[in-house]
């Protein structure tokens, strides 16, 4: 039992990511930049040189210059400012969306495989019938009929993002449960949400923190998706997937529309899948 306890007395998961992270340059590197990226948007009040809303139709689709470094859109509005306040709106989703998912499929993860029996059984079959139904169509669903406030885009998109998750919990919840330092916990009386929240969330938390990383960028395209399809947030908010929507229209006279807001959501979803892949890789 020495060897199992040995075991769970690990570094702590952020502690084996940042070691991952610091292991592979590059995945260092796509932290720093993302870090960097998420922060100079989230201070897009202070860092943007314009308002995301302020027009000025005498320059309205002019190409980049000296005054605004990316150019302007139809109404003469700065890109590079609507760019940094997207940027907001679409790692504010991902971020809130993605912990809405943690919250939910780690939570029944963790009852289905400590319930074991008929009640796994069934939790799962639930799991299942939801993976086989269109999950973009219910998130439409639920934003047309509910309204597409902002809050209900992170909870709509979080609400469909969790069935991994929950799998994922569930098997590592099964693998712990099945080790003698829990049977040695139920021996001396710990209550099952006691051996949830001591033995078994410590040890799936690695695998959480994996599932997230590339969670995010799922969400972060399926909100770009909805903003394509103009039921994602409302102008004049900008998120990246409603820039590039609008680039898209103007993509022959003024492709700078499409070109720059598409860079700054290509580069970030790279960033976050290659955190995500150098995560889920094994310990060097």
């Amino acid at each position: 039992m020495s060897q199992e306890i040995s075991e769970i007395a690990n570094p702590s998961a952020l502690g084996g990511a940042w070691r991952k992270l610091r292991a592979d340059p590059f995945a260092f590197a796509c932290l720093i930049f993302i870090s960097a990226m998420a922060a100079l948007c989230f201070l897009a009040p202070i860092a943007a040189p314009y308002s995301y809303d302020a027009q000025d139709l005498a320059l309205s689709a002019s190409p980049p210059s000296t005054s605004h470094w990316l150019g302007t859109d139809q109404l003469g509005r700065d890109i590079l400012s609507r760019i940094l306040y997207g940027g907001r709106i679409s790692f504010a989703v991902g971020i809130m969306a993605t912990l809405v998912a943690i919250a939910i499929g780690a939570c029944y993860g963790m009852i289905s495989g400590m319930a074991g029996g008929k009640t796994d059984s069934a939790m799962m079959r639930i799991v299942d019938i939801l993976y086989s139904m269109p999950f973009t169509i219910f998130v439409i669903l639920l934003m047309v009929a509910f309204g597409r406030s902002l809050w209900l885009i992170f909870v709509a998109i979080g609400a469909v993002e969790w069935l991994t998750m929950a799998r994922i919990t569930r098997a590592m919840t099964l693998d712990v449960k099945s080790r003698q330092f829990v049977d040695a916990s139920i021996s001396l009386g710990q209550s099952k949400f006691g051996i949830m929240r001591l033995h078994i969330l410590p040890n799936v938390m690695e695998s959480v923190l994996v599932c997230a990383t590339l969670t995010m960028p799922s969400v972060m395209l399926l909100e770009a998706f909805l903003s394509f399809l103009g039921l994602g947030v409302q102008a004049p908010l900008p998120s990246w997937g409603s820039l590039v929507k609008d680039g898209a229209e103007y993509m022959e006279d003024a492709p700078w529309l499409l070109i720059f807001p598409s860079l700054f959501f290509v580069s970030a979803l790279y960033a976050l899948n290659k955190i995500g892949e150098t995560l889920s890789g094994g310990e060097d």
